[in-house]
């Protein structure tokens, strides 16, 4: 599995790359704060929103501390998507947050 740290990420977009990020965590763990223009898919609903993701795009997952992400990262994996696990989790982050 790929993977890639959270300050790549956090450079990437201050670049002004256009990132295709999953954040797996709950709701309640959302509503703390998550990344600006991640989709919030949790990791127990991602099963059956596969028909919202493109398998032609790469896909950066994200969770709290990067468990759940790898876990997704997986399994989405399997099902034949290009996925990067952010390692460190959001407890990694220090950019902006909405």
């Amino acid at each position: 599995m790929k993977t890639i740290s959270a300050e790549e990420v956090k450079s990437l977009l201050e670049k002004g790359e256009q990132l295709h990020l999953i954040d797996v965590r709950e709701a309640m763990e959302v509503a703390e704060g998550k990344i600006p223009t991640a989709l919030h898919i949790s990791l127990g609903l991602l099963e059956f929103r596969l028909q919202d993701l493109d398998k032609t795009k790469e896909y950066i997952i994200v969770c709290r501390s990067g468990g759940r992400s790898a876990q997704a990262a997986l399994f989405l994996e399997y099902q034949g998507f290009k996925v990067i696990n952010m390692g460190g989790g959001m407890l990694a982050w220090d950019g902006d947050v909405e």
